[in-house]
């Protein structure tokens, strides 16, 4: 087994997921100048945001992230979740301020998931849990497909897109209980601010979010 994972390696090299620089033996996940230079945010990133009350991410949407996502969601690069839930769990660990009960995820339409494969936020969710002791549970659902919000440019557009284009499974799930809700990216914040509300509505008492990466 060691031998071939030394063959594996050899023919494989494994990559920093935001550079593509080869690791070293010395390097953990990242390469040592991705390691000192991603665009880090301070203070986790905290945001506000309709109806829910805070969210953070550790890293912002720019350069090497945005390549590195970009790969993550539309390149097949689904492995990438493993590095990417480390560095939410310590995110979401630094700030007190997220607390929760249960740890869910904005999902892909089921029309969106065969076309790319996999939910990124599903893996990233789970990803996150691992490493915070702890599992996803989906809670989600979203039954229709919708234009693509990467392709609106105006916070408007944005909502009036994604109205309406999220239930709850369960409300047993959720009824009483602080959510955490993860996607990869936050921008306008319209999806999380929607997905909120529906929690909300369906009886969760706060949803706090944490997503990998901010604008």
């Amino acid at each position: 087994m060691r031998l071939f994972s030394l063959l594996l390696d050899l023919l494989f090299p494994p990559k920093c997921i935001f550079c593509g620089r080869v690791l070293h033996k010395a390097d953990d996940e990242l390469c040592e100048k991705c390691t000192e230079s991603l665009p880090y945010t301070d203070y986790g990133g905290m945001q506000e945001g309709d109806y829910f009350d805070i969210s953070v991410s550790p890293l912002y949407y720019k350069g090497v992230v945005r390549k590195s996502l970009l790969r993550y969601k539309f390149g097949n690069a689904s492995a990438y979740a493993d590095t990417y839930g480390k560095m939410l769990a310590d995110c979401i660990i630094e700030n007190p301020d997220v607390d929760y009960d249960i740890i869910t995820w904005v999902p892909l339409s089921s029309k969106r998931r065969r076309s790319r494969g996999y939910d990124q936020a599903m893996l990233l969710a789970q990803a996150t849990a691992l490493n915070l002791d702890d599992v996803a549970v989906q809670t989600l659902n979203k039954p229709d497909d919708v234009h693509a919000q990467s392709d609106l440019s105006s916070v408007a557009e944005r909502r009036a897109n994604i109205s309406g284009a999220y239930e709850v499974l369960d409300e047993g799930l959720v009824d009483g209980k602080s959510v955490l809700l993860i996607d990869d990216i936050i921008t306008t914040g319209s999806t999380l601010s929607e997905c909120a509300k529906v929690l909300l509505e369906a009886g969760a008492s706060r949803v706090m979010c944490a997503t990998l990466a901010r604008k």
